[in-house]
């Protein structure tokens, strides 16, 4: 029903849009008594065999919602309910800000793919926070940036007002440098300003009561030798793992008329190039760290292919929004046939 009535009519209008209408659909359908239960019992598998526990947190299952789709934290409770393992909120950063201007997302559906310049938009991380009180059980990943107009040299202070923001309301964290949509975000990838952000965050984490994981999420463009440079620096710094991957810049290949537009990409055309990045740091690294597999995934086959290449959980974002909610289910039945 989704792909064959929902989508194609949702499709037809501008992306962003349909973005918000979606979320307050969302909303309204779980203000209807009842209707909340009837969504679980359509999306939801309950099963031990589907329990994983990663970076010292039990996941009720392996499948997560990637960051980007609820940056806010505005209905992370309604969507646990599509049978997410866990969720992933933001990008936040430290004040609110609008992002690039608009139009700033693309649909790519000759390629089943979305361009996104957003640019980090979001109401900041005082607002997260308070959405963040009303959490009804759902594991939580909280996934950190910077402002736009703070400076690089300055970027570990905005991450820092994150992390201490956030540490009471997420499970583990996501230092997000590989965003393509922030100017000069990318840099801070280099070897050198990695480890500096890192070790900070890691030196307050163990301040802190009790140490939360943290997890880089890294850009899919990055060279075999900046890979392991990668793999160095989570060893170094003693960080939980990766998640791999954010957008790509790279075009090659697409057939849609959009592909010009600029931005990350998402979605079927960065499947390969994902599960080639989770396998090198998987296999260079001799599997020292965990991994979250990211990219691509709009199939049961797409998510076993990240978990064969060594990923330890998987997050979904474009693809959800091209196949469906019952992709989760798709993916969480695929995982039981193999147990």
């Amino acid at each position: 029903m989704y792909k064959s009535i929902i989508r194609p009519v949702l499709f037809k209008f501008d992306p962003e849009k349909v973005h918000h209408f979606t979320f307050s659909m969302i909303k309204f359908m779980h203000a209807i008594p009842g209707m909340s239960s009837i969504i679980k019992s359509k999306f939801q598998i309950n099963d031990k065999r589907l329990e994983r526990e990663v970076f010292g947190l039990k996941f009720k299952n392996p499948v997560g919602l990637a960051a980007g789709l609820d940056k806010d934290a505005k209905i992370y409770n309604e969507l646990d309910a599509f049978g997410f393992g866990f969720i992933e909120i933001g990008t936040i950063t430290p004040k609110p800000q609008d992002g690039n201007p608009k139009k700033r997302l693309f649909r790519l559906k000759e390629d089943q793919g979305i361009i996104n310049r957003m640019g980090f938009n979001n109401g900041g991380i005082e607002l997260a926070v308070e959405r963040l009180k009303k959490n009804k059980g759902v594991l939580i990943g909280g996934n950190i940036g910077k402002n736009k107009v703070t400076p690089n040299e300055e970027a570990v202070n905005d991450y820092k007002i994150c992390f201490d923001a956030l540490y009471d309301y997420v499970d583990y964290f996501v230092v997000n440098v590989s965003s393509p949509n922030t100017p000069n975000l990318r840099a801070l990838q280099d070897k050198e300003p990695l480890m500096e952000l890192l070790s900070t965050l890691q030196a307050k984490n163990l301040t802190k009561p009790k140490a939360k994981p943290i997890l880089l999420k890294i850009a899919p463009d990055l060279t075999d030798d900046q890979l392991l440079d990668i793999i160095d620096i989570v060893n170094e710094t003693k960080i939980a793992g990766v998640i791999a991957t954010n957008t790509t810049i790279s075009r090659e290949g697409l057939k849609s008329e959009n592909k010009v537009e600029t931005g990350g990409l998402s979605g079927k055309p960065l499947k390969d190039r994902s599960t080639e990045v989770i396998r090198f740091l998987s296999e260079k690294s001799n599997k020292s760290f965990p991994i979250i597999g990211v990219g691509g995934i709009h199939s049961a086959q797409d998510a076993l292919e990240k978990l064969d290449a060594g990923a330890d959980l998987i997050q979904v974002y474009t693809g959800f929004i091209y196949e469906g909610p019952a992709l989760v289910k798709e993916i969480n039945q695929a995982i039981l046939k193999r147990s």
